[in-house]
């Protein structure tokens, strides 16, 4: 299991932008995180004095960017310079509930590798409150985009 300090060590979230408290499970396929910052009043992702439903996405991004740091470090690519990613889409997602600032409960964040190469890869994803899941969908992450913008004639 890590904690809030291990998951900011691996993704370029840092201070209250990291959302996830700890990774409760993880293996080369899934993960399962841990939140409980939906209810901070000084969370980043507020607006209006309310977090919307739809910033859980943020959540599961986290989650995929912890994953990926994860899985790169077991395969031997160290942790030094972790692979910038992009989300570049999201499709699919439903929306089960308004807010997620009035779940009393801890978020359950849970991402699964659907599919994938050394650059892009496609996760489903689940935000829940104990047996209620609150929103899910399917995310496309790109790794190291501007190199790939270089490679296809995107650069000089």
């Amino acid at each position: 299991m890590l904690n809030r300090d291990d998951i900011a060590s691996r993704i370029p979230h840092q201070g209250s932008m990291c959302l996830l408290d700890k990774v409760v499970r993880w293996d080369s396929g899934h993960i399962e995180c841990e939140a409980a910052s939906h209810r901070a009043p000084d969370n980043p992702l507020r607006a209006h004095g309310r977090l919307g439903i739809a910033c859980g996405v943020e959540y599961a991004a986290q989650a995929m960017a912890v994953h990926g740091a994860l899985t790169a470090e077991a395969a031997g690519q160290g942790s030094s310079t972790p692979r910038v990613g992009y989300l570049a889409a999201v499709r699919g997602v439903s929306l089960h509930a308004q807010r997620l600032d009035d779940v009393d409960g801890n978020l359950t964040v849970r991402a699964e590798r659907v599919m994938g190469d050394d650059n892009n890869i496609v996760y489903s994803f689940e935000v829940a409150a104990g047996t209620r899941v609150l929103l899910g969908g399917r995310a496309t992450v790109v790794l190291d985009a501007s190199m790939a913008a270089r490679i296809g004639g995107g650069g000089s």
